[in-house]
Parts: C-alpha cells; structure tokens; sequence
C-alpha cells in the first residue's frame, strides 16, 4: 500500500473517531479481502488511542479457513462479543496455520475494554447487526487488483484460494446484503464533511 493511503487512512480514522464519537461498544468493519480493512482497523485503534478511549480489535482471519470461510461464527460470538457483552476478558483460540494448515491453536486471553472492533470478511453479517454501535464497510479497487493485494501479502502459493475467496465473497454479500447495513468508507473518498 502506497505511503499516501496509509496518511488517508489515519487521517480517515482520526475523522471517525471524533465525528462518530467513539466511546463504547461493538464496532464492525466489513468489506471484500484486500480492500484495506486490517489497515482501516489498525489506524482506527490507533486514533481511539490516542483520545484515551481503550479498544481491542479482533479479526475474523483469527477464525475463518479456506474449508471454514464463515460458519466459525458462533465461536467467535460465544467467546468474543458474548464476554464483551458480560465486561468479562476475551479467552478464545485462533487458528494457526502450519505449512498451508489451519488447526485450532493454544487459548489467547485478552483484557475486556470498553470498545470492541471485530475486522474483517462478515464482521458486520446481518445475524449480529442489531448488536453493533457501529458498522463500516471498507470500499476497495476491483478485484484483480484486491486479488494481487493479498497474493502480495499471502504469497503466491495462496492465489488459488484467495481467487476462491473472491467468489465466496460474491456469493456471501449478494444474500448477507452488509454493505446496506453499514457506513461505507474508501481510500479514494473525500473527507467526511
């Protein structure tokens, strides 16, 4: 990703995190691989940070496989947004993934905070979106150039399944409809005023 979008994404974060005001909850941030979202999601804990507000971001990659892309869900909200929603600490168990395999790891516990920011494919999935506070859908180019963005970041041996998820992506959005559900954002807008 070029210097230049990394400044517009901080600079994006730092608007939402005054404009939206930002102080507690569950926070989404959705939109097709490759589109900028763990950078989005990273800058905006970043911004949130830096007003004194403590959050704790989770990714749905910790989650989701090739063979698995979202019906890990139920984990994720028994262990995450549940313990949110009881002010409890996080203890749940990402994958890991050895040699191209994905196998359940070792527990990972995490101090609760007041604001929750679940990054990633589905995060904002109409099964969880009356529980969010806020949702954001991350615009990103076309797909050939999302595709060669995460094969750069995943290496080559993963085009085929990150081509695969590009479908699945397709089929997921057509009938979970989260883009309608959210505030959409992209790199290549203007401010938000």
């Amino acid at each position: 990703m070029p210097h230049d979008w990394a400044a517009r994404w901080a600079r994006l974060a730092d608007e939402i995190a005054v404009r939206d005001g930002l102080t507690a909850g569950v926070i989404a941030i959705d939109g097709r691989s490759g589109s900028g979202k763990s950078t989005f999601a990273a800058e905006l804990v970043r911004a949130l940070a830096d007003r004194g507000r403590r959050s704790v971001l989770i990714s749905t990659d910790e989650f989701a496989t090739w063979d698995d892309p979202a019906s890990w869900w139920p984990e994720l909200e028994r262990d995450v947004i549940g313990a949110f929603e009881k002010r409890h600490d996080y203890v749940y168990r990402p994958r890991i993934w050895t040699d191209g395999v994905p196998s359940v790891g070792p527990s990972v516990w995490l101090r609760w905070r007041p604001i929750l920011i679940i990054e990633g494919v589905t995060a904002a999935r109409r099964t969880v979106a009356n529980r969010l506070t806020a949702a954001y859908w991350i615009d990103g180019p076309e797909p050939q150039e999302r595709l060669e963005r995460t094969v750069s970041r995943d290496g080559e041996d993963s085009r085929g399944h990150l081509a695969a998820w590009q479908q699945f992506e397709d089929g997921w959005y057509a009938v979970d409809g989260a883009r309608d559900r959210c505030r959409v954002i992209g790199i290549d807008q203007r401010p938000l005023g």
